[in-house]
């Protein structure tokens, strides 16, 4: 298999939120866009964690709708930065991909936001994006 940079198989655009987004925004952001995590940024789009499809349904299973005594939806008020993963592991664009599996076995996570210099997400690879590699590998043998 040839040499790969993190560039080359990144689902790009980044898709982030903001820190303050309650959680049900994120919900409604993954579902919309088919993603199981989002970076979260600061308010300068700096990188500041990570929150995931996991994080989400735990932090919202405290609403549980059969409750009578549960929230109403709207009085939903869980910021993202209350439930997301911090600090966050991240690579470069330039990081080899070898690395990057390396990395992501090492701390058991299924994907790692691409940043730039100044820590902004520029995309994000996740298992999906490694398997899709291996699989046009393999076809093109």
């Amino acid at each position: 298999m040839r040499s790969y940079l993190a560039r080359d198989i990144m689902t790009t655009p980044a898709v982030s939120i903001r820190w303050d987004a309650t959680v049900l925004e994120a919900s409604a952001l993954m579902e919309e866009m088919d993603i199981r995590r989002l970076p979260v940024v600061d308010e300068d789009n700096v990188l500041i964690g990570i929150i995931s499809d996991g994080d989400v349904r735990e932090a919202l299973s405290i609403y549980n709708l059969t409750n009578p005594y549960a929230p109403d939806q709207d009085e939903i008020l869980l910021a993202v930065d209350e439930v997301m993963s911090a600090p966050v592991f991240s690579v470069g664009p330039e990081e080899h991909l070898r690395q990057v599996v390396q990395l992501m076995l090492e701390h058991k996570i299924g994907g790692v936001p691409v940043i730039d210099e100044k820590r902004r997400p520029l995309g994000v690879i996740t298992e999906s994006d490694i398997f899709r590699l291996l699989l046009k590998e393999w076809e093109e043998e």
